[in-house]
């Protein structure tokens, strides 16, 4: 048995992208569990008299839901809601961190954190593994850029470049699409992350030596030194989380 999903409120379509507000406007109501798992979504036609669209942006938004594992779209039948936490990727993170009120959702984020608290040891270890001097010269470029950086936001965008040319490093397929997640997950609270990270991004020596571990092929010395710094950095995030909670609370 699905429930009828008739009586979710919908709004009218403002945007240029019809297809990427259609998309967007369905995915929060998916994510938000406002339409939940087994809900039959409307009939195309009645979806284009609720959001003001023509069909070929409701296909298209449609498409989209499917290929991220949010709906499943019978041919010529209903477009039942699927349980996303089985279904869809970790692309979805970035939507899942931010709430309809442009709140932070505190427990997606801790989750956040963790994962790049696990991955970022394994990362560095792998890359040393490899005892590529082709890397070493790329990332002590970004050290010596660093080393002459005395602006944080730039400096966060100089660690950001290290860590996605660890993960290129490592030449793993699992690792670069997990940080791409991870990328697009912090990118709606950039700001923040620059102010909650400003003393760790600032703290070159550790780059410098991951640098040279990475150079001498150090595999257990580039996993310390990357556990050492995103376990510090992490604490960061987890006390200024803890905080936020409690302010919101």
């Amino acid at each position: 048995m699905t429930r009828s999903s008739g009586a979710i409120m919908f709004e009218a379509v403002k945007k240029q992208s019809l297809s990427e507000e259609v998309f967007s406007q369905l995915r929060e109501r998916i994510v938000s569990q406002e339409l939940k798992a087994g809900d039959e979504l409307p009939s195309e036609r009645v979806l284009c008299e609720l959001l003001k669209v023509n069909r070929g942006a409701v296909r298209e938004g449609m498409k989209r839901l499917q290929q991220a594992g949010l709906v499943q779209v019978r041919h010529g039948g209903a477009t039942t809601v699927l349980d996303f936490q089985a279904e869809a990727g970790p692309e979805l993170l970035a939507n899942l961190l931010l709430g309809q009120d442009g709140q932070v959702q505190i427990a997606v984020a801790r989750d956040i954190v963790r994962m790049r608290q696990v991955l970022s040891p394994a990362i560095a270890a792998d890359a040393a593994i490899r005892q590529s001097s082709e890397l070493a010269d790329k990332l002590d470029a970004l050290v010596e850029q660093m080393q002459h950086t005395q602006e944080t936001v730039h400096l966060q965008y100089l660690t950001f470049e290290f860590w996605e040319r660890l993960v290129d490093g490592t030449g793993n397929i699992a690792y670069r699409l997990a940080m791409n997640s991870l990328r697009k997950a912090y990118q709606p609270v950039l700001q923040l992350m620059t102010f909650i990270l400003e003393k760790s991004v600032q703290d070159v020596s550790a780059f410098q030596a991951l640098a040279g571990h990475i150079r001498r092929g150090e595999t257990e010395a580039a996993f310390d030194c990357a556990k050492t710094y995103i376990d510090a950095s992490s604490e960061a995030i987890y006390c200024f989380l803890d905080a936020y909670e409690q302010g919101s609370t």
